[in-house]
């Protein structure tokens, strides 16, 4: 009704309902409704609470990327990456071009890696790269900064580094090995991501396997069910009843864990039937955990409850 009255601008009105009106639009952006898009174009074209904005557009549909994308561009050069918080601002507009996959991005997201790079702010370094292996092949021209980077000094950057080459390069023969070894690490976080990367390479990354089987066995249940996930998007029904096991032991002990179970849960098809008991329970609690809690974490962990159940009945 206001935008029917005043347009798009009414997002940066000097009165109410500015902000009932702003989040009105971050509602639709999140249920990616293209009529979100006039109004957060508004929004980077003023410059009033952009950065909004610019979570809004994580949302979008890719339709509408080729507005959009130079205005987070811009958006993205301005970014002073000299200050303490900037990631705050670089991050959702990394993840926003991430979302959107329009490779004309690419040259900027360079030069924000460099830049980051340069002044260590190490926590960008690992959206950029991010946004760039999201990208894909289209962004074969910065192989050559991301391979410098998987020996960087922060913790995190090599993992990001590693898999960003692993999404745009696709040479098994280079990365596979940084990733086998990256498994060795003694920090549960770094060994999550090295398993997650592995398993989107499926069975050519099969040298993994043994010292996946191992890490089932580890202490920290988020570690056994990545590690169990990697371990069937690589090895398939041979590791089937291991990754079950697994997978419905973590379950148990932290609930958190049960939106990961159940998504692995459904791409194991008709080998995940042992575990409709425990999903048929999950539904029938009147307080559900799945990860932080979140209405949209619940919401999906029920529409995956239920799509696996119905597979049975």
């Amino acid at each position: 009704m206001q935008r029917a009255a005043h347009g798009p601008g009414v997002w940066a009105a000097e009165r109410q309902p500015r902000r009932a009106y702003q989040e009105a639009v971050l509602a639709l952006a999140r249920l990616g409704d293209e009529r979100a898009v006039p109004s957060v174009l508004a929004a980077l074209d003023s410059g009033v609470d952009e950065w909004r904005a610019v979570q809004a557009a994580v949302s979008l549909p890719k339709s509408a990327s080729q507005e959009l994308v130079p205005r987070l561009c811009e958006y993205l050069r301005r970014v002073e990456l000299t200050q303490p918080h900037a990631d705050m601002s670089a991050g959702p507009a990394l993840a926003a071009l991430a979302s959107l996959g329009d490779q004309t991005a690419v040259p900027v997201i360079v030069e924000t890696l460099t830049e980051a790079v340069r002044h260590e702010q190490w926590q960008i370094v690992c959206h950029a790269l991010t946004t760039l292996g999201a990208l894909g092949p289209g962004a074969e021209s910065a192989l050559t900064l991301i391979r410098s980077l998987t020996g960087a000094p922060d913790a995190h950057v090599p993992y990001a580094a590693v898999a960003a080459l692993w999404a745009i390069g696709g040479d098994q023969e280079e990365v596979l090995p940084h990733l086998v070894g990256l498994l060795q690490d003694r920090i549960p976080s770094r060994i999550m991501e090295a398993a997650d990367v592995l398993g989107r390479g499926g069975p050519s990354a099969k040298d993994a396997l043994p010292r996946l089987r191992q890490l089932l066995a580890h202490s920290y249940e988020w570690v056994s069910v990545h590690c169990a996930t990697a371990l069937w998007d690589i090895g398939g029904e041979a590791e089937a009843s291991a990754v079950l096991d697994t997978l419905l032991h973590a379950w148990g002990k932290n609930g958190h864990t049960a939106n990961h179970v159940a998504a692995t849960l459904d791409r194991m098809g008709h080998l995940g039937r042992p575990a409709l008991p425990q999903l048929r329970a999950e539904l029938a609690r009147p307080r559900r955990s799945g990860r932080y809690a979140s209405i949209e974490n619940d919401e999906d962990l029920q529409r995956l409850s239920r799509a696996i159940i119905s597979r049975f009945d």
